[in-house]
């Protein structure tokens, strides 16, 4: 297994992480499972943002950059459904 793999897997690990927090902090019955649930999620989202930055800088997740025609493109075809 190399570097790489290990940070893809962790990074997908802390994305599963995050949605279990934001759902328990939602629907946590008391202010202190509340605040223990958020600060979970906020170290968690730190950590998930400190490894895609790492991540990047290894070129290892790379960001297209879409056109901004191709973005009007799809709010026309969206707001057509409408």
């Amino acid at each position: 297994m190399n570097d790489k793999l290990i940070m893809e897997n962790y990074l997908l690990i802390l994305k599963s992480t995050v949605e279990v927090y934001v759902h328990g902090t939602l629907e946590s019955s008391n202010d202190d499972s509340r605040t223990t649930l958020k600060g979970c999620l906020d170290d968690t989202m730190q950590s998930q943002a400190d490894t895609y930055d790492e991540m990047t800088k290894y070129g290892w997740y790379t960001i297209n950059n879409v056109e901004a025609n191709k973005i009007q493109t799809t709010v026309s075809n969206l707001q057509s459904k409408n």
